[in-house]
């Protein structure tokens, strides 16, 4: 099978409709499968089961988290290569899978392509086309976004996969480093585009930027315990930066602060298990080359 695209969607029904309709003109199912994890929704999601019948299903009914969903949904991918999508992101070329191949062809140490992410709600694809520079950029980076990439099926296979002890924010940043960790690059193109149809006014009305917030500190933290030889500095200034950045300035995040912080220090023997530092080799490479713009 040429390639498997992976989603894990929870309570997002129409936005998950509107990325299959728009995926299901865009592949050959005789070469490409759609897999997708529904993770403890409760919007009546599964009825898009039967109506698209050519998608492969999973469920949980209680909710698991983004991060673990991926870990259980992407070792039942068959493709050569996995494009992960956000359940309200859609490729904005119809012969997007023909691209990634492209790329991994001429980039045979590339194990992860990084797309380009166009935000916002349009009218039309050639609207959000519109928003962007048409000029071909590539480069080696350390990073990618969850919304829109590609993975070769080998280079997962030889990491431990989405983490199990993250639930969502900052799982990209693992895989990442433990791609890097086994040789393989990150290859950022904006040859190949997403969609990421999000509102971002509307989010912050509903507090979805606090959410992040909380859920950032934690996972950086965890990230940085588990991944690095020496974490206890990374960590020290990671807290200083953002009590002095946010915490002090709102006290919404000041509360958010405090508690991750003991939520933070209860968690810790949990992820001590997973502690694999990488050399110090590969966190110098990862500094060395050009960093993702979000």
């Amino acid at each position: 099978m040429r390639a498997s695209i992976v989603i894990v969607s929870k309570n997002r029904k129409d936005d998950l409709a509107l990325t299959l309709i728009t995926l299901k003109s865009m592949i050959e199912l005789e070469e490409d499968e759609v897999l997708v994890f529904l993770d403890g929704c409760e919007d009546q999601s599964v009825l898009l089961i039967d109506q698209f019948n050519w998608v492969k299903w999973f469920t949980s009914d209680k909710s698991i988290g983004a991060s673990a969903a991926r870990h259980q949904l992407y070792p039942k991918a068959k493709g050569q290569f996995l494009i992960g999508l956000d359940d309200d992101a859609h490729p904005l070329h119809s012969d997007f899978i023909a691209r990634t191949l492209s790329v991994f062809e001429r980039y045979p140490t590339v194990g992860i392509v990084a797309f380009q992410e166009i935000k916002g709600v349009f009218i039309s694809d050639q609207e959000a086309l519109n928003q962007v520079d048409s000029l071909t950029e590539e480069y080696i980076t350390n990073e990618f976004i969850g919304c829109g990439f590609a993975i070769r099926t080998e280079a997962y296979n030889a990491i431990n996969g989405f983490p199990v002890w993250i639930d969502i924010y900052g799982e990209e940043s693992c895989v990442a480093i433990e791609v890097i960790a086994k040789g393989h690059d990150i290859l950022y193109t904006n040859t190949i585009k997403v969609n990421h149809r999000v509102n971002v006014i509307e989010r912050k009305k509903v507090g979805q930027n606090y959410f992040r917030f909380g859920k950032q500190l934690k996972n950086s933290t965890y990230y940085f315990l588990v991944y690095y030889p020496h974490p206890l500095g990374n960590i020290l200034k990671l807290y200083w930066h953002n009590f002095n950045k946010y915490a002090l300035r709102d006290i919404k995040c000041f509360k958010i602060f405090c508690s991750v912080s003991i939520e933070v220090l209860r968690g810790i023997p949990k992820v001590l298990p997973y502690r694999k530092p990488v050399s110090t080799l590969i966190l110098d490479k990862m500094r060395r080359v050009k960093g993702l713009r979000f």
